[in-house]
């Protein structure tokens, strides 16, 4: 077949190139007893995958499933499992690779095998994407990226692709590189931080489920990991891309001398982050309050910043600093318990001597108001101007506000106690003297 197109673009005429190719190959199989001798082989061989698959993957089933107790080796055999669509593709492929052997050995050809052995192969990896891999990320990538370069290797282009990227070269500024190098950096870069971010997630889960560190030391434990990870993966990748790891140390010292000089507080708070992770006087979960006036309970612990959570559901960002220069008052750090008081009044006619053991034994009653490390507790205060004034302290687990209103219960106690016990609860008076009489009316 001749074609005359030398007025048609480069492009073009690549492709026609290679259709006639194609359309010689096919041709060529089309009259050769050899290759449909490999045709015949092939559809034998994946009749045959398709009767042993059906015969097979059924007692496999039921021979991995842990349908019995759970055990150590449950959560590996599920995994298997989910690889039992594969068996027929598989199958095909390795009887293919059987007959192989034989079908070179009489005819001396076996491309039409090598070719079915691809398709297989590609069969194989759209049972993956489709049947087996159910992660969002993983499927994107099986889709768009395992799935074209099986169809290419299926054809046999793949070397061509690889190498005409390979050529290609592309320059930004100074720096030159090829179209390999950018494709194998999104490839490997994708899969490797996955991956990292996979790990991270698992061993953030292990580290967090160990009670017997303390949680500030699991906090730091976690971002160490973290940053292990991340860090290992940066390097696995400028490896995988090519680039040398030396020309990264001035670049490495320029953005040190950034961090000395333009990013001190950055570099502060991240240092300070580190050290409220080592002490462990704050961590997540506590009750905090500043000087500053912020308060609220440690919601998340960053390498910058601390978030703190209001009791109005508001998120206040104090940066890790903070915390290292100025007071800091943790209701939590010392235990979940905390004293409070209830302020209250009654008259000057009570009899008070009787008022401690009526409003502690009433407060008492509250359940969650503890007795250990102390009960309730009436004092007396002082003698104000409408009535006796007296205070109660009572302990409770947890922070007087938000979910639990303790002072405000408390309250309704002591109330209803004086009420019960006709003790009056004063309220402001006041005696007022008029010198010299009241003047008297003009008729």
């Amino acid at each position: 077949m001749e074609f005359d197109l030398s007025s048609q673009p480069e492009i073009v005429q690549t492709a026609a190139g290679y259709a006639i190719q194609g359309y010689e190959l096919a041709l060529t199989w089309l009259l050769s007893p050899a290759a449909w001798s490999q045709f015949a082989l092939l559809i034998v061989a994946y009749l045959a995958a398709v009767v042993i698959t059906r015969k097979l993957r059924p007692l496999l089933a039921r021979l991995i499933d842990p349908r019995e107790k759970e055990n150590l080796f449950s959560a590996p055999r599920r995994f298997v499992l989910q690889f039992l669509p594969l068996l027929l593709p598989l199958m095909a492929y390795a009887l293919t690779g059987i007959g192989e052997g034989i079908v070179r050995s009489i005819f001396d050809s076996g491309s039409v095998i090598a070719f079915g052995k691809r398709v297989f192969l590609f069969l194989a990896a759209r049972a993956l994407v489709r049947d087996i891999i159910s992660e969002p990320f993983l499927n994107l990538l099986g889709r768009y990226i395992l799935i074209p370069v099986m169809a290419l290797y299926t054809v046999g282009m793949l070397d061509l692709v690889t190498q005409t990227l390979t050529d290609t070269i592309v320059g930004v500024g100074n720096i030159q590189f090829s179209l390999i190098t950018v494709v194998r950096g999104v490839i490997a870069g994708s899969i490797l931080f996955w991956l990292g971010q996979w790990s991270n997630s698992q061993t953030t889960a292990i580290i967090s489920k160990n009670e017997d560190m303390r949680p500030s030391i699991r906090q730091l434990s976690i971002k160490v990991v973290e940053f292990m990870i991340f860090g290992l993966a940066f390097i696995l990748l400028m490896n995988i891309m090519g680039i040398n790891l030396g020309a990264l140390a001035v670049l490495g010292g320029a953005i040190g001398v950034g961090l000395g000089f333009g990013l001190q507080k950055i570099a502060s708070n991240f240092i300070s982050g580190v050290i409220l992770l080592l002490e462990g006087q704050a961590t997540v979960g506590d009750f905090v309050a500043l000087d500053g006036g912020e308060e609220g309970k440690i919601v998340k612990m960053m390498a910058r910043a601390v978030i703190l959570e209001t009791f109005d559901g508001r998120w206040i960002v104090v940066p890790n600093e903070d915390f290292i220069v100025t007071r800091v008052v943790n209701y939590s750090d010392s235990g979940s318990a905390n004293r409070y008081e209830a302020d209250f009044s009654v008259s000057y006619d009570t009899d008070i001597n009787t008022i401690p053991a009526i409003v502690e034994a009433a407060v008492a009653t509250h359940p969650e108001v503890l007795d250990l490390p102390y009960p309730p507790d009436c004092e007396l205060r002082g003698f104000g101007d409408s009535g006796i004034d007296f205070a109660v302290e009572f302990w409770v687990n947890g922070l007087d506000d938000g979910p639990n209103k303790y002072t405000s219960d408390v309250l309704f106690l002591i109330w209803n106690a004086l009420k019960d016990n006709d003790i009056e609860i004063p309220y402001p008076q006041r005696v007022v003297e008029i010198k010299g009489g009241l003047p008297k009316a003009e008729v």
